[in-house]
């Protein structure tokens, strides 16, 4: 597959449109009637399809004209046998594959498929599960680019960086935030999404514009809800998932399985959407599984998969005459896509078939010989006359390939993205933040914990170590709950964030600012509760700069936690995984945090250097102790001071500058490396 990302022509520049009252159902994208626009395709004409001149004040926007064409598309991936646990094996199969010895080992999923599609034109994608359906749409869209061969064009350019913001994709699980209301989830991607040059009533216009068309209105104020999270219905929710993508008007829209878990009337429905979508001069594509005879006849092109061979490929209303002609005639009144599906599966209990295959109808072989058949009909057949009319002798006109090439720049400044992003962020996760159990938990374990220590005091050595263990659990009580707190957050929202980044949606800095800021008003706010309950109640040092002093170091131990945390979760992404990596390593930052192993072995001695909770703890100690306070008063020995304790020998008590500038350094790298492996992980996953 030819792909190209730096050729962005930025010569020719199209002023943006204003977008404000276009009708989805109304206009046909360009000023033409729709049965032209998808003759027009097929006749060569696209010199008579003209760019309207964008700057002038007609108050309509219509997406650019997308002419695909897919000629012999093949993926291939690598079975399980060829990915072995052993590196040396692994590595080994990667070199043998890439020299082609081991093609044994790749599972071919498509199989040379060729086909084309207009703008005002619908193609389904349809074949039996597992037949390759969402493959080739991922491979259409540029979600899958590796081992990828045949040639896919849009308007007779290779898929690229600036085609890849001119497409939307939905995909079968509606990937929404369920804390959010539709309006609140359609608002934010206008205002991320939407050029800059539009204004705030604009965005809101073309929203509410949106809400209408898809017949929203009723649920705009409802959260989208998903798993534990009441929410809005199937039909609502996909039907969110499609006006989400629309609202940057793609000019190709692609969609995985829109109609799956709808009832056949909101199934009815949202196609009835997209055909109006399609005639405002979209090219629409998408995958299903078996439409009802009525959405049948709504599609314009079939494509007929078959284990990863089309059988079937043009006008949906000739599907069954192109079958009739090969002797494949249904004995009872059927669907016309039940119909299909059986040939496609190899089913032909209620079909009559040609003579050959009488003899052997029924066997277990008798389903593979139909679908070679099929297959080989289709080769010598259907497949010929298509690349001689849509691939061979048509070509797109040079205006239409010098305007998709056009560079689509960020809508938007780094900091306009922030400030959009950070609301996203914050409501979404509001209700985390300022939970009830949190909040009980805090204070509950600070009323206990001050009661535990009620009015303690360092005046014997056994006084001073409860104090000192008091502390030691402080630093623990916070690091554990600030690295849970993160270390989930990336896993949970993996599939938003590889979804908008594959639409380039924000920059993943952005995203990761917002988030890790975000998150830290409850990493800050619950640790002040707690502090300003057990402080008192403990009897520390009862002075101003002491009593702000420790909270800025408690403040500064879960920061520095919620760094580590995200930088787990970042590097794993896995929900299982991440938090038994959690769990490993906040074990060993204990034990090497200086409370109960103060003299370790030097081969280990670098471990703590390596631990935030050993500098968080050094400084408490620091704040709240002096080197030169007196203790043991009463005992036989006289005054000592708190420097010659015990509690205190790895521990100088001057200072503590060091581990605060330690611990923002900690704090610092722990995101930049979180930041780092965020991005590296979230460019290899795929929806």
């Amino acid at each position: 597959m030819e792909i190209k990302r730096d050729d962005e022509i930025e010569v020719m520049s199209l002023s943006a449109p204003t977008m404000g009252t276009m009708q989805i159902a109304g206009s046909t994208g360009f000023g033409h009637n729709i049965e032209f626009m998808s003759q027009a395709y097929l006749r060569n004409r696209y010199s008579e399809i003209d760019l309207e001149d964008e700057s002038s004040n007609t108050n309509k926007d219509h997406p650019l004209p997308i002419f695909l064409k897919f000629e012999d598309v093949e993926y291939k991936v690598r079975s399980s046998q060829a990915s072995s646990n052993n590196p040396v094996k692994s590595v080994v199969s990667k070199v043998a594959t890439q020299l082609n010895m081991e093609q044994d080992n790749c599972k071919q999923i498509l199989k040379g498929i060729t086909g084309s599609i207009g703008p005002g034109e619908i193609l389904a994608l349809m074949g039996p599960s597992g037949s390759g359906k969402t493959t080739l749409l991922k491979v259409i869209g540029g979600r899958l680019l590796d081992n990828v061969e045949g040639k896919i064009t849009y308007n007779d350019i290779p898929y690229n960086a600036v085609v890849k913001r001119r497409i939307g994709f939905v995909t079968q699980d509606d990937v929404l935030f369920p804390q959010l209301t539709v309006e609140e989830t359609l608002v934010f991607a206008a205002f991320l999404r939407l050029p800059s040059n539009m204004s705030q009533q604009q965005k809101y216009a073309r929203v509410e514009m949106i809400v209408k068309e898809l017949g929203l209105e009723r649920c705009r104020h409802t959260r989208i809800g998903g798993g534990f999270v009441k929410g809005i219905s199937g039909g609502e929710r996909k039907r969110t998932s499609i006006g989400h993508e629309i609202l940057v008007d793609p000019s190709l829209l692609l969609l995985d399985e829109p109609t799956s878990g709808l009832d056949s009337t909101s199934a009815n429905r949202l196609l009835i959407i997209l055909q109006g979508l399609a005639k405002a001069g979209r090219t629409i594509i998408t995958t299903i599984h078996q439409p009802s005879s009525r959405m049948f006849h709504m599609f314009d092109k079939i494509l007929l998969i078959s284990e990863g061979y089309p059988v079937y490929y043009g006008k949906a209303r000739e599907s069954m005459e192109y079958f009739s002609s090969l002797r494949f005639i249904p004995e009872i009144p059927m669907n016309p896509a039940e119909f299909l599906l059986d040939l496609a599966a190899g089913q032909v209990s209620d079909i009559n078939v040609p003579g050959d295959f009488l003899e052997t109808r029924g066997s277990p072989d008798s389903e593979k010989a139909i679908i070679e058949f099929l297959q080989l009909k289709y080769k010598t057949q259907l497949e010929p006359k298509e690349k001689e009319e849509n691939h061979k002798t048509t070509k797109t006109s040079e205006h239409l390939q010098l305007a998709i090439q056009v560079k689509r720049d960020w809508t938007m400044t780094w900091w306009e993205q922030f400030m959009v992003l950070s609301k996203r962020t914050f409501r979404e996760r509001c209700k985390d933040y300022f939970d009830k159990l949190r909040l009980v938990q805090a204070v509950g374990v600070a009323v206990l914990l001050g009661l535990l220590w009620w009015k303690s005091k360092i005046d014997t050595e056994a006084h001073l170590r409860d104090q000192v263990g008091l502390l030691f659990y402080i630093c623990i009580f916070w690091t554990s709950s600030s690295i849970f707190g993160a270390v989930y957050v990336f896993p949970f929202e993996k599939i938003y964030l590889v979804k908008e980044r594959k639409a380039d949606m924000y920059r993943l800095s952005v995203y990761y600012v917002c988030s890790t800021l975000c998150d830290m008003v409850a990493h800050v706010l619950y640790p002040t509760f707690f502090m300003l309950i057990l402080y008192f109640m403990a009897g520390f040092k009862r002075t101003v700069p002491c009593f702000f002093l420790t909270l800025f170091a408690i403040l500064l131990v879960a920061i520095t936690s919620q760094g580590a945390g995200e930088l787990f979760g970042a590097a794993v992404l896995s929900i299982k995984r991440s938090g038994m990596v959690a769990s490993l390593l906040l074990m060993l930052f204990l034990l090497t945090g200086g409370y109960y192993v103060q003299h370790i072995p030097k081969f280990m001695r670098w471990l703590k250097y390596l631990s935030f909770i050993y500098y968080g703890f050094r400084l408490l100690l620091k704040v709240q102790y002096s080197g030169d306070e007196l203790y043991e008063c009463q005992s036989q020995g006289g005054c000592r001071t708190l420097q010659s304790s015990p509690s205190f020998n790895a521990v100088n008590l001057n200072g503590g500058l060091e581990e605060v500038w330690i611990l923002l350094a900690m704090a610092l790298a722990y995101r930049l490396c979180a930041y780092f492996c965020l991005r590296r992980r979230i460019n290899i996953c795929t929806l």
